[in-house]
């Protein structure tokens, strides 16, 4: 830390001793300074005047009451000038004694506003320079009475110049502090996007492929004794779906990785170009499912692309879970204009709980059906279906803003 600084440190720590000291100087200054006699016969000469005892009085008054300047601004400001205009009328020769009053002047123009620094410092001026010319001993065109009036606005001027630094300062403090806490807000809210969005991936991941595990361990246990080939096929179905919840798994968690971690793995995340692979995997689980698709050709943001995949996931393990050993789901992917529309039905009987009527510690699987779409700015619609069933329908944008402010901002730059 500079001396400037620990100096200023020390300053603000005992404001009322450095006042005092203030206080003191100033005396010693207004004394020494009514002994000088700036007409003497060789210019300045010093101990051709002595003040009076009323003269000592005054300047004793008006540096004791710069001690409170900080307290009371505008009442050590009066004092001050009124000790400064009772000198000016009476003393012969006079004393310093305005320079009290300059000070107090520049403490009020610090510590207050713009227009009552006009205010207050004109009519100080005014006062001062105007009992100074008509009332006092000297000329009213004497330099001790241009004086009193240049250094009365210097007092005010630079007390107006501190207030206004320290209030650019203190706005610089506040921009920063504030900028600081938006940071933080920013990087707490991008922390929860992010939990939000790995929790969602792992549900869908856990949900899809361990439903899939039950179901065909079931089929085995149920077949074991009297088919065994069919027992063995469905034991390596529930291998497969293992060794895929496996590489998933450790596909999310990478994310969670240190920089320091071994490198996380880079297969690209799931989208509708593995649909089919996805639709098989129910279809060895023994549901039927039906797919329908016009969306060839068309470009999905990586975003998009996951969410689609992922609310066809989430839709047929429900499917798999709540809707019955007899249903059948449809699944259609469509693009109508700048949207594709995904859907999924079933036409089942319910008999295990309904998609939207949460187990103890689940229920999760439309709520992040939902959160992925509003996190791509499109649309959810789930439900029961007239007749028995359910439907899930989403409309997915097929460009997303990054992409298209992209684009926009490419195109103003190269017009051609």
């Amino acid at each position: 830390m500079s001396t400037l600084a620990r100096a200023r440190c020390t300053i603000g720590a005992h404001p009322s001793a450095m006042d005092a000291a203030l206080a003191a100087a100033v005396l010693l200054c207004m004394v020494a300074g009514s002994f000088v006699d700036p007409h003497g016969p060789e210019g300045v000469s010093w101990g051709l005047r002595t003040p009076d005892a009323l003269s000592l009085a005054l300047m004793t008054v008006g540096a004791a009451a710069l001690a409170f300047r900080r307290r009371a601004p505008m009442a050590v400001l009066f004092v001050t000038g009124g000790v400064s205009v009772v000198e000016s009328v009476t003393g012969d020769p006079r004393a310093p004694v305005v320079m009290s009053a300059v000070i107090a002047l520049y403490t009020v123009a610090a510590s207050t506003d713009r227009p009552t620094t006009w205010r207050v410092g004109l009519l100080t001026m005014t006062v001062l320079t105007g009992a100074a010319m008509l009332a006092g001993p000297l000329p009213w065109y004497a330099q001790e009475n241009l004086a009193v009036f240049a250094w009365t606005g210097i007092g005010a001027t630079a007390g107006d110049a501190v207030r206004s630094r320290r209030a650019f300062v203190q706005a610089i403090r506040d921009r920063a502090e504030k900028a600081e806490r938006t940071r933080e807000e920013e990087a707490r809210r991008r922390v929860a996007e992010e939990r939000l969005r790995i929790a969602r991936d792992l549900h869908d991941v856990v949900a899809h492929h361990i439903a899939l595990v039950n179901v065909q361990a079931g089929v085995a246990s149920h077949v074991m004794d009297k088919r065994p080939d069919q027992a063995k096929e469905a034991l390596a179905h529930v291998r497969e779906a293992s060794r895929s919840a496996l590489d998933e798994l450790r596909a999310t968690v990478g994310l969670l990785r240190q920089s320091g971690d071994p490198e996380a793995p880079t297969e690209p995340a799931p989208g509708l170009a593995r649909l089919d692979e996805l639709v098989g995997t129910f279809h060895h689980a023994g549901l039927r499912v039906e797919v329908a698709r016009t969306d060839q050709g068309t470009e999905l943001p990586a975003a998009v692309d996951l969410a689609a995949y992922r609310i066809i996931q989430e839709a047929l393990t429900n499917v798999q879970k709540h809707a019955g050993r007899q249903a059948k789901a449809e699944v259609s992917v469509v693009r109508v204009g700048p949207n594709i529309e995904v859907t999924v039905l079933d036409d089942g009987t319910g008999e295990g709980e309904a998609p939207d009527a949460p187990a103890e510690g689940g229920g999760h699987g439309l709520l992040g059906m939902r959160e992925r779409v509003t996190a791509v700015r499109g649309t959810l619609t789930t439900g029961p279906r007239y007749g028995g069933g359910f439907r899930v329908h989403a409309i997915l944008p097929v460009k997303s803003r990054t992409d298209a402010a992209t684009k926009a901002s490419a195109a103003t730059k190269d017009p051609v």
